[in-house]
């Protein structure tokens, strides 16, 4: 499987809303597209699922535009629609017929799926007493229902309630090992949890395409984070004069000191506390985490 997005754009009311976006996707990936509410990332999920044209650009899978590709594509939108008075096997069974899948496939195939998204046992009740996270459940089940070759889930546990949000993503992990997906979200613990690879958006702009390790060792800086027993003024000005110290910031008894060398100074910087008889009740390496990264990216000065 290969998906190219080269040079799409999309505009509304003379906005543009997807800018120039490229972008490869290959089999077996599970790629985060992460951004802020308004960044662009739903309307570039529905272009690649062809319910909407862009104005400009192609979108390719498999070396075949889009259009003459949907049965190879699975998607789940944000808030899935169905009937509230089919059942679960009767929706699968709407659904299946819709994607051509055939009837005797289908008797086979539905409560295989259902099982896999721990619906097995509702298959025969009605939708309209589903909770938020069995309805989200079912429509991953509807994704996959024709074995697509690449999955588009457009935030899909942004809505849920905890326990939703956990059970979804726990489907999520196990079904990432069959297929590859495309994950959008702006809720980044779940994209780190979820995905290796991360496109980050911004205005319609693409601003990285990464992994967590290589967007994280490029963005950190070596800094210590010291949780002192008493806001003890008079070392913290010390340090301030330390020559390895290149920044203090000082959080009532948190500090967070940026040094010039991680593995030499934070030895240093331990001695000198102790020398100073100051009462430490943490001391860890500091480094920030994908949101605290994703921040700094997205939010303008």
């Amino acid at each position: 499987m290969k998906l190219e997005i080269k040079n799409v754009a999309k505009a509304y009311k003379n906005k543009k809303v997807v800018n120039n976006f490229n972008m490869e996707m290959r089999t077996g990936e599970c790629v985060g597209l992460i951004g802020p509410n308004g960044a662009g990332k739903s309307t570039l999920i529905k272009m690649i699922a062809d319910i909407i044209k862009p104005d400009n650009g192609e979108i390719i899978l498999n070396g075949t535009k889009i259009t003459n590709m949907k049965k190879e594509i699975g998607y789940l939108p944000q808030y899935p629609a169905f009937y509230n008075w089919m059942t679960a096997k009767e929706t699968l069974e709407f659904m299946g017929q819709l994607s051509c899948v055939k009837k005797a496939e289908l008797t086979l195939r539905i409560p295989e799926i259902l099982r896999k998204v721990g619906l097995h046992g509702a298959q025969n009740d009605k939708v309209g007493t589903f909770s938020g996270g069995m309805k989200q459940r079912l429509g991953i089940a509807q994704a996959l229902l024709h074995k697509p070759s690449l999955v588009i889930m457009d935030e899909p546990v942004s809505a849920l309630d905890p326990i939703g949000r956990r059970e979804v993503l726990n489907i999520i992990q196990d079904i990432k090992k069959e297929t590859t997906i495309l994950f959008s979200t702006h809720i980044l613990n779940d994209a780190e949890e979820i995905c290796e690879r991360f496109v980050v958006m911004k205005e319609g702009l693409k601003l990285e395409d990464t992994t967590t390790s290589q967007l994280i060792y490029r963005q950190n800086e070596d800094r210590l984070s010291l949780e002192l027993a008493t806001n003890d003024l008079v070392w913290i000005d010390i340090v301030k004069t330390l020559p390895y110290v290149k920044e203090v910031k000082v959080m009532g008894k948190r500090l967070e000191i940026m040094v010039e060398n991680l593995s030499n100074n934070k030895k240093q910087l331990l001695s000198n506390a102790i020398e100073h008889n100051v009462d430490i009740m943490r001391f860890e390496i500091r480094r920030d985490t994908l949101e605290e990264i994703f921040l700094k990216m997205v939010v303008s000065e």
